[in-house]
């Protein structure tokens, strides 16, 4: 018997409205998980966007000692460049830092009149390592180097920021797997119930000669379809959902001029999320159909 791929939709389409329910149940569970997955999904990936430029921004400020001549400080700079794992070395002398402190405070605030005329500021080095993970061995390192009076990295804000994005990257996998092993069931449930409902016709197809693939397709189908239709909608609220999430919070960010923080362009990241919801909606149906029918047909 040969397959038929016009019969097989029209027969894996007549299962959907033969079995109304239990097809909204289904259609349904895998809608709100795939809403759930694309949500998490636009998360984790503007999560990671933030994490990698965390690791970006990361410097070692190092300070050296005020009593250190012009030789000393240049002999530090040279050292931090042959330093392995080092990616830049950027120097700035306590008068620049003197002008930054003007910049930030006013020429004629109180503060920088008393620092003005005997500048207690520290020539400084911006050091950026080659990998994130080599910040802290750096660090320690110069903390060892002669005519160094401090190094700081926010050491403590960096680890706290990498923890958290962390909790919700894992959090968020845990959730969609859990949420899409729930999907699978529903669809399997349904799957079960349309074969027992046909067993009858199914025999008698068997008898006649029907291979098990020519049997399976409707199914195939009917699965395929229940998972691309719970992802149309997941894939339109998540699309145009983003676009507005995006121009409500991204003018604030540049606002605050907290450029670690930017957001993915929705045009960037939509079509990508819509891709993945749709091909998960398609899997988890051929999926949930695949295992049905290998229980009951026994092969």
């Amino acid at each position: 018997m040969k397959f038929n791929g016009f019969r097989h939709l029209r027969e894996g389409s007549k299962g959907l409205v033969r079995n109304g329910w239990m097809t909204f149940a289904s259609v349904s569970a895998v809608t709100v998980t795939l809403l759930l997955v694309g949500i998490f999904a636009m998360v984790m990936f503007n999560v990671n966007k933030i994490s990698d430029n965390v690791e970006k921004d990361v410097e070692i400020q190092v300070f050296v000692e005020r009593e250190a001549d012009q030789a000393k400080i240049d002999s530090v700079g040279s050292k931090l460049e042959q330093m392995p794992g080092v990616a830049s070395v950027r120097y700035s002398s306590k008068e620049d830092e003197l002008n930054r402190f003007k910049e930030q405070l006013g020429e004629g605030s109180q503060a920088y009149q008393s620092v003005e005329k005997d500048n207690p500021l520290h020539d400084r080095y911006i050091v950026k390592a080659t990998s994130p993970n080599e910040t802290e061995t750096i660090a320690n390192t110069v903390k060892k180097m002669e005519n160094i009076d401090s190094v700081e990295y926010g050491e403590d804000y960096v680890e706290k920021m990498f923890n958290f994005l962390e909790g919700v990257r894992v959090g968020g996998i845990i959730l969609i797997v859990g949420l899409t092993f729930m999907a699978m069931f529903l669809i399997s449930n349904t799957i079960k119930v349309t074969i027992f409902s046909r067993r009858r016709e199914i025999e008698i197809m068997r008898l006649v000669g029907a291979k098990n693939g020519f049997i399976r397709a409707p199914f195939f189908v009917e699965g395929l379809l229940m998972g691309v239709l719970g992802a149309l909608i997941p894939i339109a609220v998540v699309y145009f959902g983003y676009e507005v999430t995006y121009n409500a919070l991204q003018p604030q960010l540049v606002s605050l001029n907290a450029s670690i923080f930017n957001l993915i362009p929705p045009g960037e990241l939509s079509v990508q999320v819509a891709l993945i919801l749709l091909a998960l909606g398609a899997f988890i149906g051929v999926w949930g159909s695949t295992t049905s029918l290998g229980r009951f047909l026994k092969v």
